[in-house]
């Protein structure tokens, strides 16, 4: 069994700047205007770190309640939606990451 837990985390509709601001992009420069709607998501996978550690790290470091909507290992789609992925070539910097993995050494330490 893999040890490797997955969370998505996608801002609210009212706070999802980024996704609108995608969808004008995709409209204005690309042309593409049958769109409906675009998402933001960002992906975590976590690993070797304790349940009780993982579930303070979900409601305060990787989302925020009050903003966030919190999926986990999968998040809905709808049937004529189209899903694509963007990630850091190996060796980049991912600034999210790393900020991610210093927020969980406060909680726990050792993890």
């Amino acid at each position: 069994m893999s040890n490797v837990k997955r969370v998505f985390v996608e801002k609210k509709p009212d706070f999802a700047v980024q996704a609108k601001d995608l969808e004008h992009e995709i409209k204005g420069y690309l042309g593409v205007l049958d769109i409906a709607s675009v998402r933001v998501l960002i992906r975590y996978d976590v690993e070797n770190v304790s349940d009780a550690t993982f579930e303070k790290a979900c409601n305060g470091i990787f989302a925020e309640p009050p903003v966030d909507i919190l999926y986990r290992e999968e998040f809905p789609v709808g049937d004529n939606s189209r899903v694509f992925s963007v990630e850091y070539l190996p060796g980049q910097f991912d600034q999210r990451a790393d900020s991610a993995v210093q927020c969980i050494q406060f909680i726990k330490e050792d993890e």
